[in-house]
């Protein structure tokens, strides 16, 4: 596997074998730093995720006088967060930066609502084209003053503290990041905030809030949270591994004529298994070992072998469980034998790159045979994929992917902008090629 600073060549391989530790699930990184800014008294989180991502969200916070460093050494996997109360927050001296983290604006966007002060939150070219309106509108029915651009719909956010009110509100697409921005701002909103979801999203939020003390029910489709009477309760844990990262190991050893891989400490919360859910209608070799549960969290051990994979059906109820997965899973669609077919997946368009467009392209020029929907795509499986020059358009889900897939094509698969994989796994590229043997 040859390497430059953007570039990553990868050869098919002989055997995947290992052992493979993920680094710690992001969307619950981000949460856990930000709650424990918002509780009294200190926290420390263990496996705090590396990514870029949840880094935007650490520097954020200390713009707004969160004190956090690291346990031991600067680059210590542990965090230590000393949250300022419910009160706490100051008004950052400058614009707040999230860099390519959608998670750290929207969330952020909802907490920085009910704040008395001003805020700007911006980030790179691929964020300031993602939808925010989808934030504001809620936000503003429950008082707030946000604006952005795009007549409200792009970042750059300028958000003026207010005095926020509970909303009764219907999620009109099923996001996690929406869903915890609008508990953010409830926890300081007069009167209750209640949600509802047409489908069910991962809840982290709802999970950390409920171990820290705040006033939440979730029963069905359904979430109520009354504002905080007084201070969260710090949180010490230790973040489960990522399922999103791990599915780049689950998806090669799956496809792999000869491979065995075990995902150590993997989260394996409910709301995110849907790649588990769809490799096992696929046909794959996957065994689940040593579940528990951490902090109000899930997780075990995940055991997966060489498999003959078959053509499916994904859509509906399951997308939201396995939307950051569907990159590499339509790796696993061009090896198995038959059709898969990917519906109800159009929040794809709205990602880092337009996922249902780079994936046909990047994974056409491998010579598979797919092709796109306005909501998903068809993979045409059992062709043979053959190495070539592809782009991971800075988008990091499909870098990996590609690798994934070159892994089992004949020749060389060349991967521009491949640096991009440190916004959520900065050891990726390492952990590859521990468990390829030529």
């Amino acid at each position: 596997m040859a390497k430059t600073d953007t570039i990553r060549t990868i050869k098919s391989c002989r055997r995947l074998q290992g052992e493979v530790v993920p680094p710690g699930d992001k969307s619950i990184s981000h949460r856990a730093a930000i709650l424990n800014s918002l509780a009294k008294g200190k926290a420390e989180i263990d496996n705090f995720a590396p990514g870029a991502d949840c880094l935007s969200t650490v520097r954020c916070l200390k713009a707004l006088g969160v004190r956090i460093g690291r346990k031991g050494s600067p680059g210590s996997s542990t965090l230590l967060v000393s949250g300022t109360g419910k009160d706490g927050l100051k008004e950052a001296n400058n614009v707040l930066d999230a860099q390519n983290s959608a998670t750290t604006m929207r969330l952020l966007g909802g907490l920085l609502a009910s704040q008395p002060f001003l805020s700007v939150i911006t980030g790179d070219t691929s964020l300031r084209n993602r939808p925010m309106g989808r934030l504001i509108e809620p936000l503003r029915l429950m008082g707030a003053e946000v604006w952005g651009r795009g007549r409200d719909s792009l970042a750059p956010l300028v958000i003026k503290g207010k005095k926020l009110r509970g909303i009764d509100f219907t999620l009109p697409v099923p996001s996690a990041q929406i869903k915890s921005a609008i508990l953010l701002a409830g926890l300081f909103a007069r009167g209750s905030t209640v949600l509802y979801q047409k489908i069910l999203s991962r809840d982290h939020t709802e999970r950390m809030l409920k171990q820290m003390g705040a006033s939440l029910e979730s029963q069905g489709n359904s979430i109520s949270l009354l504002p905080l009477s007084s201070h969260l309760t710090s949180l010490n844990l230790r973040v489960p591994g990522d399922i999103s990262s791990a599915a780049y190991f689950l998806v090669a050893a799956a496809i792999h004529p000869n491979a065995r891989i075990v995902i150590k400490d993997c989260g394996i919360n409910p709301t995110r298994t849907g790649i588990i859910d769809i490799l096992l209608a696929m046909g794959a070799k996957l065994k689940i070992d040593h579940e528990r549960l951490e902090a109000g969290e899930p997780l075990a051990d995940i055991v997966i072998e060489s498999s003959d994979l078959k053509g499916i059906e994904v859509g509906g109820d399951i997308i939201p469980r396995l939307i950051d997965e569907i990159p590499v899973l339509a790796v696993a669609g061009c090896v198995a034998k038959g059709k898969t077919v990917i519906r109800d997946a159009g929040e794809l368009r709205v990602k880092e790159s337009d996922r249902i467009a780079t994936v046909v392209n990047e994974l056409s020029r491998l010579g598979a045979r797919i092709e796109p929907l306005p909501d998903g795509m068809i993979i045409y499986g059992g062709r043979p994929l053959s190495g070539t020059e592809v782009d991971s358009h800075l988008d990091h889900r499909l870098a990996m992917s590609l690798a994934v897939a070159g892994l089992v094509a004949k020749g060389e698969t060349v991967i521009k902008r491949a640096r991009t994989a440190q916004v959520s796994y900065p050891a990726f590229w390492q952990t590859l090629q521990q468990v390829v043997k030529y």
